[in-house]
């Protein structure tokens, strides 16, 4: 089950995986797992997973494209609620200050032996980086599915 809704602001997909609330958690906040999973697709790797999971916390999360461009997102977490959500602060690090953060949240629903992602993005400056990020959080999920599965 997927659904993906974009509007010009904000984004919201919802991904049900075959995962314990706690593994699927575990996986979007530990380095060690972050790294194994954290790229739009198979074409791109992850490159790197600092994570300071606590209110105020920031994080840094990267993805080398094929290109060798190293993508690599920040943020601060604005609430920890383990393992049911997280919001946190968005930026690409190589945007200028002038470019607005976005906000995340997640919720991990437990569904017995599954989990339900809703993931919602926020603040955007206009539709089209909505959508394109709408697209690489699809992607991202796609591969914390296949980690999930292993």
């Amino acid at each position: 089950m997927e659904a993906i809704t974009t509007e010009q602001e904000s984004l919201s997909i919802r991904r049900r995986l075959k995962a314990s609330r706690e593994k699927v958690f575990a996986a979007w906040t530990d380095p060690e797992l972050l790294v194994k999973w954290w790229a739009v697709s198979a074409e791109f790797t992850p490159s790197v997973a600092e994570v300071d999971l606590r209110p105020q916390g920031k994080y840094r999360l990267g993805m080398l494209a094929p290109d060798g461009n190293n993508l690599i997102v920040i943020g601060v977490f604005k609430e920890v609620d383990i393992p049911s959500k997280l919001i946190y602060t968005w930026r690409w690090e190589h945007d200028s200050s002038e470019v607005p953060d976005t906000l995340v949240t997640v919720e991990f629903i437990a569904h017995g032996k599954e989990t339900e992602i809703h993931l919602t993005h926020e603040q955007f400056l206009d539709k089209e980086t909505s959508e394109q990020h709408g697209e690489g959080w699809i992607g991202c999920i796609n591969q914390l599915e296949v980690l999930l599965a292993n």
